[in-house]
């Protein structure tokens, strides 16, 4: 029979790397769409300087909601170091 605390463990750990895969998806597109600035990449991409620092602005907050959610969700598992 499967323990709560060993389910606990998979949920949590699940979910903390569902947040690591937003984090760097969202990075990728950041720096595809810089690569588009510099003439450097054909798709995608940002259309001027102004929409790259928004995005830039948008993933940072992201990225600090995703690390808090994966810190809360490890404190959660139980996950230890």
């Amino acid at each position: 029979m499967v323990k709560l605390s060993e389910v606990k463990i998979s949920i949590a750990t699940a979910v903390a790397a569902a947040f690591g895969f937003v984090i760097a998806l969202l990075w990728r597109d950041i720096i595809i769409g810089y690569l588009k600035l510099g003439g450097l990449w054909q798709d995608g991409g940002f259309e001027s300087l102004t929409g790259g620092i928004l995005a830039t602005v948008v993933a940072i907050v992201i990225t600090i909601v995703c690390v808090l959610g994966i810190l809360y969700i490890s404190k959660w598992g139980g996950i230890e170091k």
